[in-house]
């Protein structure tokens, strides 16, 4: 990932009702990509947004990278982008303990265990 592209990803979750939309987006991850997701409607309707509001707030999200969508009958149906998110979060611990430690993947206690060594 490229520092803009961070910059970018960061902007754009910078924001209270984006944050809570790209949230609400991963509580409703599904491992496959014709699953999961929110229609925009059901994303309006939990976090009590106006559409022309969420429309805005999804379009900001997607030029980031942070969420996907797709057609799905007469509905638009988004999905946090998870591989873009876990990206963005390795760029920024890149170089965590000067690199001693892998800490994207493993749970507290092994990165604690690693970091002190």
């Amino acid at each position: 990932m490229e520092t803009l592209d961070a910059v970018t990803a960061l902007a754009a979750l910078a924001q209270e009702t984006r944050l809570s939309i790209f949230r609400t987006l991963v509580r409703a991850h599904a491992p496959k990509e014709d699953e999961g997701g929110l229609a925009a409607g059901e994303i309006a309707e939990a976090l009590d947004v106006a559409p022309a509001t969420l429309s805005f707030h999804l379009k900001e999200l997607a030029r980031a990278g942070l969420v996907t969508s797709r057609r799905q009958g007469r509905s638009i149906v988004y999905r946090a982008d998870l591989s873009a998110m876990r990206d963005l979060t390795n760029f920024l611990l890149k170089d965590c303990c000067q690199g001693a430690c892998g800490v994207i993947g493993t749970t507290a206690r092994q990165r604690k265990a690693e970091c002190v060594r």
